[in-house]
């Protein structure tokens, strides 16, 4: 018994022992390595702290831990992008979404890039010269009996007849003619005073001589054109009463014609009277004219911050109308500061108020991009001076870029529309829509609506034959009326549209019905006037959970993107013209 105890005494004791040693080993190699640790610690730590949690159904919900939804009672799902690590300005596309839209990006510092006509890029149009115009005035009191020439437009020819008058004043005039002529020889100086009124109110020498010949007094007489041209205002109408010197029409020589650009302030240094200017018009763009610089306005449009500048045109052919566009380009000198700077294509450029927005693709492997402000000087050719927010090395998008941009609202990343993060595509107001885009907007938009419902109804054979009709009204716009931001978005929509008719089934037409919407919605959203409101719906499931948008006169959720199965799934983010 004594012997027992003993032993399980010994075991008690050689068990603590062990049990200390352990314990104290334990807290050595905790001390040792706590200082490693505990930065670890704080750095997952803090990647708890910037975890968002948001739901898919309502993405302006974002809260810092899971939990349910507020509004629908859904799981809160992680925010992709946090765990990725962008940065605010940063956003991460797919391959495929990247090959849908056909995005590209260039290196600054290519040669190709960095290439320069030494020329600078502006837009005019054809106006008339005004040094050409003439105005053919009645030369005597009378009222106008006949007028042969009565609308704008009409071409006239020295010496053709302009209209018939009948004058009292020119009644009396003659019968003093025939009196003086049975007194010439008496009174030769009233005679020849009498001769030389009637040539003053331009009567010719052989209607005059009839005159007096035949002794007959006639009541109506012709007014014959002095100059050749085109009408350009007709300033009476038959019937009306005339004064003598008063303007009857006015006419234009187009033989040769002014052609004027507006050239922005901080291109003025530039620009000299004598430069060659290379004009190409709009209606034949593979003819060009050569003229040279006239006339540099010496007053500045406050309005506009541009200065007028003038050359004269030939214009035999008469091809050349007043009112056309045209766009010219300027040579300048090789060492100008243009030459030597750093470049980028107008591609590339997305204009919104006075910011000039590009996107850099930040990583070489990866598919991110960041949206950049930066400061441009003048343009020449089809590229922009860059004076700050660029360097050689850095890649930029060059093709697509509204798709990227649009993308980025879709992330709730900040944009061109919005400056600031907002979870919506709701912009901040800055980008404006010019009367031409509107105008065709709403001409497009009956067979938008068309093609959405044919999605829905998963008829692919009328998605394109809609998908056609958009794409002849989108290029029937004339470009010169719209912005540079505006014929980006309007390439890029047409030329998904291509791709939407060309598409061998309803899935990848859907695919690029995705980024035509983002090419757009953000212009309809602008449209005013409207007959009844239109919805922008989106669907966070959609696009590989990046989500995706359309446009639908309904306020009730049918999903384009989806059948039967999910045709339900969205909700309505923004009203248009509610």
């Amino acid at each position: 018994m004594k012997k027992n105890i003993l032993s399980i005494s010994i075991a008690a004791i050689v068990g603590l022992f062990a049990g200390w040693v352990i314990f104290e080993n334990k807290n050595s190699v905790t001390e040792k390595t706590s200082g490693n640790n505990s930065q670890v610690d704080q750095n997952h730590h803090e990647n708890e702290d910037t975890e968002i949690w948001s739901c898919s159904m309502h993405p302006q919900i974002m809260l810092s831990e899971p939990g349910d939804c507020p509004i629908c009672g859904m799981d809160l799902i992680q925010d992709n992008s946090s765990q990725a690590g962008l940065a605010l300005n940063e956003i991460k596309m797919t391959e495929n979404a990247m090959a849908l839209a056909n995005i590209q990006t260039t290196v600054l510092g290519n040669e190709s890039f960095n290439r320069n006509d030494n020329s600078i890029s502006v837009s005019g149009k054809i106006v008339i010269n005004e040094e050409n115009n003439s105005v053919q005035s009645s030369y005597f009191n009378g009222r106008i009996e006949r007028l042969h020439i009565s609308y704008k437009g009409q071409q006239v020819s020295r010496g053709q007849l302009l209209a018939i008058i009948y004058s009292p004043q020119l009644v009396a005039a003659q019968q003093e003619l025939i009196t003086a002529a049975s007194l010439k020889k008496s009174q030769p100086a009233l005679y020849k005073a009498v001769r030389n009124k009637l040539k003053n109110w331009k009567l010719s020498e052989k209607q005059i001589t009839d005159i007096e010949s035949s002794g007959k007094i006639r009541e109506n007489f012709n007014i014959h054109a002095t100059v050749s041209g085109n009408v350009s205002q007709v300033m009476a109408n038959e019937g009306d009463y005339v004064k003598q010197g008063q303007p009857i029409l006015k006419v234009s020589n187009l033989s040769n014609v002014w052609v004027q650009f507006d050239a922005y302030e901080n291109q003025i240094m530039q620009f000299k009277i004598g430069q060659k200017i290379a004009i190409n018009t709009n209606a034949n763009p593979n003819k060009n004219y050569d003229a040279t610089v006239s006339f540099i306005d010496p007053i500045l449009n406050t309005t506009t911050r541009t200065v007028t500048i003038r050359a004269t045109i030939a214009n035999k052919e008469g091809f050349l109308k007043p009112g056309m566009f045209v766009t010219g380009k300027i040579r300048i000198s090789p060492t100008s500061t243009v030459s030597r700077s750093l470049t980028i294509p107008d591609s590339a450029v997305l204009w919104t108020g006075k910011r000039s927005i590009v996107y850099v693709k930040t990583s070489p492997n990866e598919p991110i991009f960041e949206m950049r402000e930066i400061t441009l000087g003048i343009k020449s050719g089809d590229y922009y001076q860059v004076i700050d927010g660029l360097k050689n090395g850095d890649a930029i998008v060059t093709n697509s870029i509204f798709t990227v941009d649009a993308a980025a609202q879709l992330q709730g990343k900040n944009s061109m529309m919005n400056k600031h993060k907002n979870h919506t595509i709701i912009s901040d107001g800055e980008l404006s829509v010019s009367k031409e885009l509107e105008s065709t907007l709403k001409a497009v938009l009956p067979q938008y609506l068309k093609m959405k419902d044919a999605f829905i109804k998963v008829d692919s054979k009328k998605v394109t034959k809609y998908a056609i009709e958009i794409q002849k009204g989108l290029e029937a716009i004339e470009s010169n009326l719209l912005s540079n931001q505006e014929i980006i978005a309007i390439k890029e929509a047409v030329s998904t549209l291509s791709l939407i008719k060309n598409g061998m089934n309803i899935n990848k037409q859907r695919d690029h019905y995705i980024i035509f919407n983002q090419s757009l919605i953000t212009y309809f959203m602008r449209l005013e006037n409207l007959s009844e409101p239109l919805y922008i719906q989106k669907c966070p499931m959609t696009n590989g959970d990046k989500a995706a948008i359309w446009l639908s006169n309904e306020s009730i959720i049918q999903n384009p993107y989806y059948s039967t199965d999910m045709l339900t799934c969205g909700n309505v983010i923004y009203t248009i013209n509610k």
